[in-house]
């Protein structure tokens, strides 16, 4: 009888309805030799769950946003933060404890292969085989996509992980990872449903769309396969996504409706949570919390705005701010200012910031999470106004800079900016989409990784210098490979240069 690792799960609920992970009720999956679709279902389940932890998007993905200069640490000041700090001056080393926590953020790898490793041998619908098979290779795409970008060569894993297997691998060139990403994207692309096709209980599993969408923007990384990426997100486009139709505010919680809005209309994929304060102990250092993080860690600290007072992480800097055009609609959405609509009937005070700004796109009353650690708001990770900016970019470096008006001015509509005129160079169309990506897509954890694959770095290093930071290299914009991982397992050397 062939052993293999016990993977816990974790239940994950919905608003408006049960969310997938809800559905089976085992707590782990033992060693039969046979397994059910139940214990299919378990395993497939279990490969979500690190997703939800804080060293990926409760924490360290939305920190990126302070590397990447648009935002200072704020917080409680002192060494609060100093991991992040450090990143963001360019100046931290291999202890650095940000970088250590994504670096260790591979559980999902691991539990993704052990599902697709076991799935094959399962008695069950072939149909819903051929599904969770499929969600597996778009979460390990998903894992190893933010590893690499984040350190370059990265160790790939693609078998399951037993007690007797050697624990200690090279790091595999970064190109090849990337090979893998792509066709592991493929493969979950041709398996999975679209969206609209799943059970409403369903729904915050990988869709098609979301697949689509990273393979999209893996290739944008890699600059190339521009038609490929148009092609891409077309599909998407054509499975009746149309922002005219979407408020930017219902991705969050929309203060005009009352409604803290999951798995809406325009969202791909999100991180799905319960804010249920039973499923941890200490929710501080818990992987297994149910409670979405962003909303008390960036509400103004101490503002009584969201339950637990708010921690006011995310000071906004005002370059940030001042790239605002006049009458921006998405400005009262995403941060807090001087004279802005108040939240929940709370006044905003510009003191609570060290800038005079605050993040407000995360925030979530106390009337529907009144502490730390119950917060059921998902995050969103691939929405559709992405997918038209990248289209528009990708028609752009195809030299069809009139047709990548389109999408481009769709996403601005919706903002309640004018139209950008065609006859617009190649440059000058780039550096608008650029803009707009960081506008529409602020605080959402991808301005850093735009910035770092734009002209191959150039650009990071370029808009970094101009707002001060002088420590910033090419070699530094990928993180250091932890020093306590080098000690254990040599083969992860040489570190990344420039630590």
């Amino acid at each position: 009888m062939r052993k293999f690792f016990t993977i816990l799960l974790v239940v994950v609920a919905a608003v408006s309805c049960k969310k997938f992970l809800d559905k089976a009720p085992y707590d782990s999956v033992g060693t039969s030799t046979t397994l059910t679709s139940d214990d299919a279902v378990a395993l497939v389940n279990a490969a979500y769950q690190p997703l939800q932890w804080p060293k990926l998007y409760n924490m360290r993905i939305w920190s990126t946003d302070v590397v990447a200069g648009e935002s200072v640490v704020g917080a409680g000041g002192g060494t609060d933060g100093i991991e992040t700090v450090q990143l963001s001056n360019f100046t931290a080393d291999a202890s650095n404890a940000a970088a250590t926590d994504i670096w260790r953020s591979n559980p999902g790898i691991l539990r993704a292969n052990l599902a697709l490793k076991e799935l094959p041998r399962t008695e069950m619908d072939a149909t819903l085989r051929t599904r969770l098979m499929a969600e597996c290779y778009f979460l390990r795409a998903h894992y190893h996509f933010i590893l690499v970008r984040f350190f370059g060569d990265i160790p790939l894993r693609t078998e399951p992980l037993y007690a007797t297997d050697e624990l200690n691998v090279a790091r595999t060139p970064k190109d090849k990872v990337y090979e893998k990403i792509i066709e592991d994207c493929k493969e979950a692309i041709k398996g999975l449903p679209y969206k609209a096709e799943y059970k409403s209980s369903d729904l915050g599993r990988a869709c098609k769309e979301a697949a689509e969408c990273m393979l999209a923007k893996v290739y944008l990384t890699l600059g190339t396969n521009y038609g490929e990426v148009v092609s891409l997100c077309q599909d998407i486009e054509n499975q009746g996504y149309d922002l005219s139709k979407m408020a930017y505010a219902d991705n969050w919680y929309n203060p005009a409706t009352g409604k803290l809005n999951q798995n809406g209309p325009e969202s791909l994929f999100e991180i799905q949570y319960t804010g249920d304060p039973a499923a941890c102990t200490n929710w501080l250092s818990d992987n297994d919390n149910q409670s979405q993080w962003l909303n008390c860690f960036m509400a103004p600290r101490n503002s009584n705005m969201v339950g637990g007072g708010g921690y006011g992480w995310q000071h906004v800097a005002k370059h940030f701010v001042d790239a605002y055009e006049p009458g921006d609609l998405r400005k009262d959405v995403t941060i807090f200012y001087e004279g802005c609509p108040d939240f929940d009937g709370i006044e905003y005070d510009p003191s609570w910031s060290s800038t005079g700004y605050n993040v407000r796109k995360w925030c979530v009353p106390a009337s529907i999470c009144d502490k730390v650690d119950n917060c059921p708001a998902n995050t969103v990770v691939y929405r559709f106004a992405d997918v038209l900016l990248m289209k528009a970019e990708a028609l752009n470096e195809q030299n069809q800079m009139d047709e990548a008006i389109i999408p481009l001015n769709k996403v601005r509509a919706r903002a309640g900016l004018a139209g950008i005129p065609e006859g617009k160079t190649k440059a000058e169309l780039k550096d608008i989409i650029i803009h707009e990506r960081r506008m529409e897509l602020a605080f959402e954890g991808h301005r850093w990784f735009d910035m770092i694959r734009i002209d191959g770095g150039d650009y990071a290093v370029s808009f970094l210098k101009g707002i001060g930071k002088k420590n910033v290299t090419k070699d530094r914009l990928l993180y250091p490979v932890p020093q306590v991982e080098i000690d254990a397992n040599p083969l992860f050397k040489p570190q990344n240069p420039g630590y």
